[in-house]
């Protein structure tokens, strides 16, 4: 189903400057309308970002595309994602052959997603919780990816990089942000480059935007 509607999908992001062959791979291969209401399975793969409920929004593809390509992952990386949502960012990655460990703070969403997961034999480990302060027990990882936007890097998460691992995380106000990719030289040092303009829903926690 809709395979035409995602090899064109393909096309439109490598258009864009999408490069890394195993992301398209996975985007291809990955439906993305099994992971937003079937109301909207029409739009799945259009590439925009749209609403799974709870205030909450599948993003982008093309944005799905440039933080996993920054993350530079390989396989049998070890991922953490903050902010499960809807499942795709998860199952993109593990499509590509990472370990995904996944939070994520709306208890709803983690269990639809939970079941959703087992329905589509999609393996990656799920936590509910807050995610600003990542998942230690299973520490360090190789990558973490952020999914929602934080007024600052939550320095817990960059603890919890292995040296010379890198974080992909949207930071700036509650309207608009950069995404920032930080590569952890070791514990006392970091590196940063930063993609301007983008715009993510609340990261929300104890390291992140506090609840209102």
């Amino acid at each position: 189903m809709y395979e035409f509607e995602r090899e064109e999908l393909v096309k439109n992001l490598i258009r864009k400057g999408i490069k890394g062959k195993e992301i398209l791979n996975a985007i291809l291969k990955v439906e993305r309308h099994n992971f937003i209401p079937k109301s909207m399975w029409k739009d799945a793969y259009l590439d925009t970002a749209l609403p799974i409920g709870y205030e909450q929004t599948i993003s982008q593809p093309y944005t799905v595309a440039v933080m996993t390509e920054a993350l530079e992952v390989k396989k049998g990386d070890k991922i953490l994602e903050i902010g499960t949502g809807s499942g795709y960012q998860a199952a993109i990655l593990s499509r590509m052959g990472a370990q995904v460990f996944s939070i994520e703070r709306n208890y709803q969403l983690y269990l639809l997603v939970r079941k959703r997961f087992d329905d589509l034999g999609i393996h990656a480990a799920l936590k509910y919780g807050d995610g600003t302060i990542g998942w230690s027990e299973v520490s360090p990882f190789d990558g973490i990816i952020v999914t929602a936007g934080s007024p600052d890097i939550p320095q817990t998460l960059v603890r919890q990089l292995k040296n010379r691992g890198k974080m992909v995380i949207p930071v700036g106000n509650k309207y608009e942000q950069d995404m920032v990719i930080i590569e952890k030289i070791d514990d006392n040092k970091i590196s940063k480059k930063v993609i301007p303009h983008f715009a993510f829903v609340k990261l929300i926690g104890r390291e992140g935007w506090k609840k209102e």
